[in-house]
């Protein structure tokens, strides 16, 4: 017996331990090469605060406009800075009111005091814990080459816009990434606190809102879509509170512009538009109209294909409702929001290809994109790229394309045409790619 025990305790393998992890993580090439990036990448950070100039644009004005706050202004309309009236969202003011607090209100590494550190530092941080955060969405899904990941750190305007310029953009961006990650694991209440965190930054979130609710809907029943869609309110009343009291309509009407007119000569994408054009109330409308057909259009050819189009779901998805009512007098109210009821899991390949399209449309159709605004779109191009049927070499020409008319300043009649058309490639090519099978539990069930 005790020969037997011996031999059979041989023959089972021993437990891992930490350090013969580390070896099979890496033998995974794309989980090397991403930590590999990530290192290399935090290196160019630190060259580029200790050499590259900062260059001051928005910093003084965030700065007047905390100030404003943090001195007990609560009315939106008498919040202002160098460059105008503040029309970022609460959240904008919590992040900023802590970034002076940790800084002392110093940019430069050498400026920095004792016990505070320096705000580029702070935005190099940020920098970096963004790229992973999207490197490890990048590494749940096996559509890009390992080698394709490293796209991702080569945007000279992108290590600009968070390094060297320090817009509120970059913590938009950050947070939304964050809500991305939870929402391609199914985790969607926690996605919508998180994404509506990202929007009390900066509205231009709210591009993503449009698919992100079509994903809901497929995903769960409309209880839960409900209680998420709530909670995401919730977040918006919580941080806007000490305003709102204040005064509501000059918050909101601050906050929420939708109307917004930007100066012509900023314009990125928009440049060979006359200015007299480009400031009417008909192209704005125009474009809003053109977003809006877009995306009907993708949502009823392309993500909701497997379901007979957009009105073939959204039918489908009353009737469900009108049952679930009928029910609900036989069951108790919980049933109604049941998670486990009438919810589906989405491939993650679906979840990102539905939400970086819907902002990419947003992007292609926005009136003005400023240079910062690269940054709600670059790193979901890879993945549009290779969601394309275009060869590789052409995905890598539109790459550089875009990069290149983002880093000429300023801005002009021709790298403007160059990326509207650059764009609408893009576009075109995600439009005659073939539409993803959205739902991972059915194709388990037939298994």
């Amino acid at each position: 017996m005790p020969a037997r025990s011996v031999a059979r305790n041989s023959g089972r393998s021993k437990p891992s331990t930490p350090s013969s992890l580390i070896p099979k993580i890496f033998e995974n090439p794309k989980v090397a090469f991403a930590s590999a990036l990530l290192f290399i990448d935090a290196l160019l950070v630190s060259l580029i605060i200790a050499y590259v100039p900062y260059t001051k644009i928005d910093w003084d004005a965030y700065m007047s406009q905390v100030s404003g706050f943090l001195e007990g202004e609560r009315d939106y309309q008498n919040l202002e800075g160098d460059t105008g009236p503040l029309v970022y969202p609460a959240g904008f003011l919590y992040v900023y009111s802590a970034l002076k607090f940790l800084t002392n209100g110093q940019v430069f590494p050498a400026q920095a005091s004792y016990g505070s550190v320096s705000l580029q530092i702070l935005f190099g941080a940020l920098y970096i814990i963004n790229l992973g955060i999207v490197l490890f969405i990048y590494l749940k899904t096996d559509l890009l080459p390992w080698w394709a990941l490293g796209l991702l750190s080569l945007s000279k305007r992108v290590h600009s816009i968070f390094v060297l310029r320090l817009f509120n953009d970059c913590f938009a961006t950050t947070f939304f990434n964050a809500a991305l990650a939870a929402l391609i694991h199914q985790k969607w209440h926690l996605g919508l606190i998180i994404f509506s965190v990202a929007v009390s930054v900066k509205m231009n979130v709210l591009l993503y809102a449009p698919p992100l609710l079509l994903l809901m809907l497929k995903a769960m029943n409309i209880g839960r879509v409900i209680s998420a869609l709530a909670g995401a309110a919730l977040v918006q009343i919580v941080l806007g509170f000490p305003f709102l009291v204040s005064n509501p309509i000059s918050y909101i009407s601050r906050a929420f512009n939708l109307g917004r007119v930007f100066i012509h000569f900023w314009s990125v994408n928009f440049k060979f538009v006359p200015e007299a054009v480009f400031v009417s109330k008909e192209f704005a409308l125009s474009l809003f109209m053109l977003h809006l057909m877009l995306l009907a259009a993708f949502a009823h050819f392309r993500w909701c294909k497997h379901e007979g189009g957009l009105f073939s779901f959204l039918n489908s998805l009353f009737v469900a409702m009108k049952l679930r009512i009928a029910t609900t007098s036989s069951f108790p109210l919980n049933q109604f929001f049941n998670s486990t009821s009438t919810s589906k899991i989405l491939k993650k390949e679906y979840i990102l290809t539905t939400m970086f399209v819907g902002n990419f449309i947003g992007i292609v159709c926005a009136r003005s994109l400023h240079y910062q605004f690269y940054s709600w779109y670059f790193y979901s191009l890879p993945y549009l790229l290779w969601r394309t049927r275009f060869p590789t070499l052409i995905r890598l020409v539109l790459f550089i394309g875009v990069e290149y008319c983002w880093n000429v300043y300023p801005s002009n009649v021709y790298s403007s045409m160059l990326l509207l058309c650059l764009h609408l490639a893009i576009l075109w090519g995600l439009w005659a790619s073939p539409p993803e099978y959205p739902y991972e539990n059915d194709r388990k069930k037939k298994k």
